[in-house]
C-alpha cells in the first residue's frame, strides 16, 4: 500500500547515501549487522529465543555441532559470531558485488533464513526461483542495475514482514 511505498522509497533513497558498495567489505558489513543487532536479548515473543549479536540458540547450536544452553548462548564471543556471520550470512552472496545489496541480502538472511534472502533475490533478477546461486543467477548478477535490484528486494521484504506482523501480532516489535 502507500505505506509499505513511502517506506520502500525513503530507505531506497538512503540507500543513495550509502558509500560506493564495491568497496564495502564482508567484515565491515558484518561489523554493521551486529552494531544493529546488538548483545545479549532475551525477549519472551522472539521466536529465536535467546541470542547474542544477533545469532540465536539455534543456529549456534548448528554452528558448534550440539545443543548449546542459555549460559552458552550468552557467553557467544563477538570474534565467533563474526565468525558465523562470515561463512553462514555472508559468503552465500559472495557474487553480489555491490555493498548496500549484499547487505540488504545478509541482514534478511539473518532474519529470515539464507534461502529467503536468495529467493527474493532470485524474484528481484527475473531469474528461475530455486534458492540455489547457480549460474542463471550468476549470470543475471553480471548485468544488472543494483539500485533496482536492492529496490525489489527491498520492497518484498517489507512485504514479507507485514504478513508476519500482521500473522503474529507479537512480532511488532521486532520490525
Amino acid at each position: 500500500g502507500a505505506v509499505e511505498h513511502w517506506i520502500c522509497n525513503a530507505l531506497c533513497d538512503a540507500r543513495a547515501s550509502v558509500r560506493s558498495g564495491k568497496d564495502m567489505t564482508d567484515q565491515e558489513i558484518v561489523d554493521r549487522l551486529i552494531r544493529r543487532e546488538g548483545g545479549w536479548i532475551d525477549h519472551k515473543d522472539d521466536h529465536g529465543g535467546s541470542t547474542k549479536f544477533g545469532i540465536t540458540k539455534r543456529t549456534l547450536s548448528e554452528w558448534r555441532g550440539y545443543d548449546v544452553s542459555r549460559a552458552q548462548v550468552q557467553a557467544l564471543t563477538i570474534d565467533e559470531a563474526r565468525e558465523i556471520y562470515l561463512r553462514q550470512y555472508v559468503e552465500p552472496f559472495a557474487a553480489v558485488t555491490d555493498g548496500p545489496l549484499k547487505e540488504l541480502l545478509v541482514d534478511t538472511a539473518v532474519h529470515s533464513g539464507p534461502g529467503k534472502a536468495k529467493r527474493l533475490l532470485q524474484e528481484a533478477l527475473g531469474v528461475e526461483v530455486d534458492g540455489v546461486i547457480g549460474p542463471d543467477t550468476l549470470a543475471a548478477l553480471a548485468h544488472v542495475d543494483f539500485v533496482r535490484v536492492y529496490r525489489d528486494v527491498l520492497r518484498a521484504i517489507i512485504k514479507f514482514v507485514g504478513r508476519v506482523i500482521t500473522q503474529y501480532g507479537s512480532q511488532h516489535v521486532f520490525a
